[in-house]
């Protein structure tokens, strides 16, 4: 299904917004970040995929690759751990902590009892389980009942507590805000609700450094990365992009990388094109509604990580007028997408990519099946177009499920694909 935003615009970012997100926090969050070994110590690849571009009749296409971001296996490591410090610094507010102090844990004695707690489809709860054994913390997860034991065991070997419930996604999320109200424990969530937007503006600023990377791969000499002054739009400096992909999820995602390009080049932003399964369409719901709203559907999908059901308010603030294409996809078709990147289709690269990972793909491939849908999203022939592969293999064994292939083949066929591309 696809859905035309009436309400998207083009205009300066404005002020309200930046007080928010804005690059020079970005840009702190990813030097501070820059130092933590459990992230690639540079930026993630970035890969051509000329043959699906020419399959699918547009001009260029990139793939941003989050599944190398880190041995935690997704985006989310950028999240988490910044919310964590940045909530710590301001919890012991003049004690004069630094950051990659933090990360490296020199102040894990004074940290024992502090507790963080977050609810979870897998990948933010490991994220946030790594940052808490890294600064010393205790941290407690909650999971839902869809969430396998292959995603539950990687948390609880990073030292999380695990508490489970028999409900949804979005009642796990009610369920750590109880428990955090009634033990005095602080919540760490990638969404907002009432009276709750400090973190998950701190996890969405970790996520807009995927967009400084990713125009950074493509205009090295224009925008230095870790410049400590954000570079603002002019008439001759055009966005590389023009068509920007993201996955839904609650919106915390999407959110953190429009915000970036709307800084960047405000009226000359990109067009926004987000993606959601289509039984946890709670991002489309909110564009009909106009204001944030529930999905539809019975939330559960073969997309973990985007089988949600409540809109986060903050992170729709930045989506509302920004986001020209709301539209979902089948299960099936993010299944299809994972194979056509795992087994290198139309000589590609090989990409190991998860089963929301694929998302960005799956709606691409959709909407080129379709002329008039294609149409109306402005694809052609000379559009630019960035996705992003926002997970790896995170659960191995629906990975295998689903491809046919372990991810190891499909990273040895990556390598080997290397090779005989190098000159």
């Amino acid at each position: 299904m696809l859905f035309l935003n009436p309400k998207a615009a083009r205009r300066p970012y404005e002020d309200s917004l930046r007080q928010i997100l804005n690059i020079g926090q970005g840009r702190e969050s990813r030097r501070w970040l820059s130092g933590w070994p459990l992230l690639l110590p540079g930026p993630t690849p970035q890969r051509a995929l000329p043959g699906i571009a020419g399959q699918l009749g547009i001009g260029q296409l990139w793939l941003k690759d989050e599944s190398l971001r880190s041995p935690l296996g997704s985006f989310k490591a950028l999240g988490a751990p910044i919310a964590l410090v940045r909530l710590i610094l301001r919890h012991w507010h003049g004690h004069g902590w630094q950051a990659p102090e933090l990360l490296a844990g020199r102040h894990a004695a004074a940290l024992k009892d502090f507790t963080v707690i977050s609810a979870t489809d897998g990948n933010h709860g490991r994220a946030l389980a790594a940052a808490a054994r890294s600064v010393g913390c205790r941290c407690v997860i909650v999971l839902h009942a869809q969430v396998s034991a292959e995603r539950e065991d990687p948390i609880a070997a990073l030292g999380a507590e695990i508490v489970r419930i028999a409900g949804n996604y979005d009642e796990s999320v009610h369920e750590a805000a109880r428990l955090a109200a009634v033990n005095g424990w602080q919540v760490v969530s990638d969404t907002s609700y009432e009276g709750y937007e400090e973190v998950p503006r701190d996890v969405m600023q970790g996520y807009a450094i995927i967009a400084d990377e990713a125009l950074e791969a493509l205009e090295p000499a224009v925008e230095p990365a870790l410049a400590a002054t954000p570079a603002t739009a002019t008439p001759d400096d055009a966005c590389p992009f023009t068509h920007v992909i993201l996955q839904g999820g609650v919106g915390g995602f999407a959110a953190g990388v429009v915000s970036h390009f709307l800084e960047r080049f405000g009226a000359a932003r990109p067009s926004f094109i987000v993606v959601e399964p289509e039984q946890a369409d709670c991002l489309l719901q909110s564009a009909r509604a106009g204001h944030a709203a529930r999905a539809t559907g019975s939330v559960d999908s073969v997309m973990a990580g985007l089988a949600c059901g409540e809109t986060s308010p903050l992170a729709w603030r930045f989506l509302h007028d920004s986001v020209d294409v709301f539209m979902t996809v089948s299960d099936e078709a993010a299944v299809q997408a994972m194979r056509a990147l795992a087994e290198g289709s139309a000589g590609d690269m090989p990409v190991v990519s998860g089963e929301s990972g694929a998302a960005g793909l799956a709606a691409l491939q959709a909407l080129a099946r379709d002329p008039a849908l294609a149409r109306q999203a402005g694809l052609d022939a000379g559009s630019r177009v960035l996705i992003v592969n926002t997970e790896g293999a995170t659960a191995p064994g629906v990975y295998l499920a689903l491809t046919g292939r372990t991810a190891q083949a499909v990273q040895a066929a990556q390598a080997a694909w290397q090779r005989d591309a190098a000159p």
